[in-house]
């Protein structure tokens, strides 16, 4: 006996059925046409910064329930995050889709695929300490791999350049931005470049007052939005520096007035603020610079790690 669909009564629609044909690397067809197929799940993540409330209910929802998001309609979506029908076409939109079909269709790939453990799993104030480590440490393990779709690697490039090229280099943050600031100019004096660091908002602007355009300042600031920041970047490419801003979302000011921008965040829940996966995916990108330099001139700043070393073992017993 079949359906109307003519599928089977009791035929279970799982993201394996609706798959079950050739794949070419990462692609399919749908009506006629080939679709590179996109990982729904961390396009969602990587771009909750920008979705409104309503929105972001709707992104809360498909998160910790793929599955059934993957066979459900429009309405029960609507339904299911407690919006209406037009909020859940903004959020697709949003993602840059067109068609709620090409989105399920993409999701059903996803899972088919492997390709997104989705570890998404709100913390609750009834979770014990086990309970809350794991959801933790899958949360950042996820941003992590978020990091592939967030991270440009030709910005990286770009900044790893303009930092070789420059003379001194000057690295600002404020509040916890400045642990960020203050890593990145240790691991640039462990190479032998010359840098300053400040979280001093004064200190900041004589700093910057200072660069000319051999020099270059590399700012860190989650919201891209912070008053001394911005002063700092304004100040510093009046003089001719080159500028990178490493910050959360593309769209800040500080995204526009910086040469190069690294974008670094993921998405918040209720008790782990963005800014959080933000300062994880940071340290990142910091290693990832201090990479590509050393990889760059190998023997050069080897040398320059080992008088480091020397350097700092005069203090360990």
């Amino acid at each position: 006996m079949q359906s109307a669909m003519g599928r089977p009564i009791g035929y279970r629609f799982t993201a394996n059925a609706i798959f079950r044909r050739r794949r070419i690397s990462g692609e399919y067809e749908m009506n006629g046409k080939k679709r590179r197929n996109r990982n729904v799940l961390v396009l969602i993540r990587t771009n909750y910064n920008i979705l409104s409330t309503s929105q972001k209910k709707v992104a809360d929802y498909v998160l910790a329930n793929p599955e059934l998001v993957m066979t459900t309609s429009l309405v029960d979506l609507a339904e299911g995050g407690n919006v209406s029908e037009p909020t859940v076409f903004r959020f697709l939109r949003k993602l840059g889709y067109d068609s709620y079909q090409v989105f399920r269709v993409d999701l059903a790939q996803t899972l088919a695929e492997g390709k997104d453990d989705n570890f998404y799993s709100e913390i609750n104030e009834q979770d014990d300490a086990g309970e809350i480590r794991d959801k933790v440490l899958a949360f950042t393990a996820n941003c992590f791999n978020d990091g592939k779709q967030i991270i440009s690697a030709e910005s990286l490039k770009t900044a790893a350049n303009m930092i070789e090229k420059s003379e001194h280099i000057v690295t600002i943050g404020v509040g916890a931005s400045y642990c960020m600031a203050y890593d990145l100019y240790h691991k640039l004096m462990r190479l032998g470049i010359s840098s300053q660091v400040t979280n001093d908002t004064h200190i900041m602007n004589i700093l910057c007052s200072r660069l000319t355009e051999n020099d270059m300042l590399i700012c860190f600031s989650h919201s891209g939005e912070s008053r001394e920041i911005l002063e700092a970047l304004r100040i510093a490419k009046k003089g001719g520096a080159g500028t990178v801003a490493v910050t959360s979302y593309k769209n800040s000011t500080a995204t526009v007035l910086a040469d190069c921008s690294i974008l670094s965040s993921s998405y918040e829940t209720h008790y782990r603020a963005d800014s959080m996966t933000s300062r994880i995916l940071q340290l990142g990108i910091i290693d990832m610079l201090y990479i590509l330099l050393v990889l760059h001139d190998r023997d050069k700043r080897q040398a320059e790690i080992n008088r480091s070393r020397l350097a700092v073992a005069r203090n360990k017993t």
